[in-house]
């Protein structure tokens, strides 16, 4: 299929690198790791037999053997963006949407990242120290392993409702409901199901939701743990992208661009006393004891 805009490859490059657009970035991801995963299996399973496409799923998802998991470090990143069932990719990414489009437009595309991302890694860790600590576990861990996007999501949820706790969505057959009502069900209904046959998923949940409830709090404190993980992502990203070494001198304007600088450093120090006193509002009273311009910051501070 081609159209005037240049085909679907054209289209999915344009939505996935529009500006200030993180939620959305994750959920294309995920959907390509899925379709890629999907069409792999059916090949592999042709070609080669079910053991190849098992020895690929090994390689990405998340053992609860810690031995196995010292061999495999980098599936406490990789598990998260791993889905082989339709349901399990859907509702994950339906909650992604839902509640990361709140994040993104109240805080913007890095504490979105950072909540999946930190989120994800906490539920890893709590799903393996616990089947490796708990004897509950114990006939498990050996056959066990975890992928999904469940943790970060959870981490977004929660993360919403700590925010916003008394933000609504219409729910259908349901009408409109407080967004921490939402994350209160589905955090005591993972706690609920962590005996149950999906108990490694649901203890990742659980990791995810503290992530979420710390984060925002340690943000309304002034304490941003997503300077850190876009920091290590920016590392990465530097081996893959071209670094400019033309140097360009501006001698005979130097004090004009100087003042400018000056001037902007000034404005952006006043702007960021004002954010902290919302936050700080935010942290004491909720989100809804904002005023109309204090949103109106808010939402501004996080397109920057």
């Amino acid at each position: 299929m081609y159209n005037q805009g240049g085909g679907i490859l054209e289209e999915f490059k344009n939505v996935y690198n529009r500006g200030n657009n993180a939620h959305v970035q994750l959920i294309l991801i995920n959907l390509v790791i899925f379709l890629v995963l999907i069409i792999s299996n059916v090949f592999l399973d042709l070609l080669m037999g079910t053991k190849a496409f098992e020895f690929v799923l090994t390689q990405l998802a998340m053992p609860s053997n810690i031995n196995n998991f010292i061999v495999k470090p980098w599936t406490l990143v990789t598990y998260m963006f791993v889905h082989l069932g339709f349901f399990h990719i859907f509702f994950n990414m339906l909650f992604l949407y839902w509640f990361g489009k709140l994040i993104q437009e109240y805080l913007g595309s890095a504490k979105v990242i950072s909540l999946y991302i930190i989120g994800g890694i906490a539920g890893g860790i709590m799903y393996i120290l616990l089947y490796n600590t708990m004897g509950f576990y114990a006939d498990r861990v050996d056959s066990s392993i975890l992928f999904g996007a469940s943790a970060g999501v959870f981490a977004i949820v929660v993360g919403s409702a700590t925010l916003m706790p008394n933000h609504t969505f219409y729910l259908m057959f349901i009408g409109a409901v407080r967004i921490k009502y939402i994350a209160i069900f589905y955090v005591i209904l993972s706690f609920a199901s962590i005996t149950g046959s999906n108990a490694g998923g649901e203890l990742a949940h659980l990791g995810g939701a503290m992530v979420g409830f710390f984060f925002i709090k340690q943000l309304n404190q002034g304490v941003d743990w997503s300077k850190s993980v876009m920091g290590v992502i920016g590392f990465f990203k530097s081996f893959f992208s071209k670094q400019s070494k033309i140097k360009v001198s501006y001698s005979s304007r130097k004090s004009k661009s100087e003042d400018r600088q000056t001037n902007k450093s000034k404005s952006a120090k006043t702007d960021q006393e004002e954010i902290d006193h919302i936050l700080d509002k935010i942290s004491q009273a909720g989100y809804e004891s904002l005023t109309k311009e204090e949103k109106q910051k808010l939402f501004n501070a996080s397109k920057k």
